[in-house]
């Protein structure tokens, strides 16, 4: 088996050096081989995986190493092949890692030891999950519009100034958000199951809101967590929104948003998806965010996608 380790060099993790190694000293004593693909612009990622996988399909596995954006890309390069991503969280925030790992306090040494990549005895299972299709682009993990976008963005350039942060850094860009007006428009029209599987819809044109949250996984933005139940292999998305907020609500919606408690708060609507469209109609471009990766589209038609990617889970 080949595996092939794309790494994003400027991602958080300092020790990448040492981490690496240690898993090139192991490799030299068993069959398997290791690759090593540096990262030095946008969308490398995706290319890499793509070519890997039209070169070698299930005979691979393609290795994340970097942060929410190097799986952005890799998930987009591998969408509908055989080839399966494996995740070394390596990067700042390590939003998806967190659900597939099932904790926010990521130990990276520990989840390659359980890999067996430091023993030579490399162990895993392979299971599809959904994505997220969104102008013929995949999100992994979540799509998102309003405050949280404005955190995010913000919490990547605090991050990128004071790299020790961390997620803690997300925390910080709290407080500039709430500076401003939490208020934001858009319109939805969305194609919604209920707990029964019985299709409905919610169509409101436009509509007021403070965060909007469209998610396949569970966390983002450093952790907060607006779909806490949410399956990745059940072809169901989870849509959680609040609408907008006078500040001194702000806080307690921010604390229950970050411990997964959405279905608490007085002002959120939530509900299961399967695809739909967001758009604005003054023609202003909608700043969105996927993945920790910022878009400008002015509309969003999206859907999800059943079993379109192969992830590697610790046995």
């Amino acid at each position: 088996m080949k595996y092939i380790f794309i790494i994003n060099p400027i991602a958080g993790n300092d020790d990448k050096k040492k981490i690496f190694s240690r898993i090139k000293s192991t490799f030299r004593l068993i069959d398997d081989e290791m690759i090593i693909e540096q990262t030095h612009c946008k969308g490398e990622a995706k290319d890499i995986a793509s070519s890997y996988s039209e070169k070698y399909g299930k005979d691979c596995v393609i290795v994340s190493c970097g942060g929410d954006g190097t799986v952005h890309e890799i998930a987009n390069g591998l969408a509908g092949s055989d080839t399966p991503m494996l995740i070394l969280p390596l990067g700042t925030g390590n939003d998806f890692a967190k659900k597939i790992y099932g904790t926010k306090k990521i130990n990276v040494e520990n989840v390659i030891k359980a890999f067996g990549f430091y023993n030579g005895k490399i162990k895993y299972k392979v299971k599809p999950i959904d994505l997220i299709d969104y102008n013929g682009e995949k999100c992994i993990n979540i799509m998102s519009f309003g405050l949280d976008v404005m955190v995010e963005t913000i919490g990547r350039k605090i991050a990128g100034k004071i790299p020790f942060l961390g997620s803690q850094a997300y925390n910080l860009a709290i407080f500039p958000v709430l500076c401003r007006p939490l208020r934001y428009t858009i319109n939805l029209d969305l194609d919604c199951i209920d707990e029964n599987g019985q299709p409905y819809k919610i169509t409101k044109s436009p509509i007021d809101f403070a965060m909007l949250a469209i998610c396949n996984a569970s966390y983002y933005g450093g952790g907060f967590c607006p779909a806490p139940d949410s399956k990745l292999d059940d072809g169901i998305l989870d849509f959680a929104m609040c609408q907008p907020l006078k500040l001194h609500e702000a806080p307690s919606l921010i604390v229950n948003y970050s411990k997964g408690n959405v279905k608490e708060i007085k002002k959120a609507i939530t509900s299961y998806l399967t695809g739909g469209k967001v758009w604005v109609s003054d023609g202003v471009k909608m700043l969105g965010e996927c993945d920790g990766e910022n878009f400008d589209y002015d509309v969003v038609d999206f859907k999800v996608e059943h079993n379109a990617l192969n992830l590697c889970f610790l046995d």
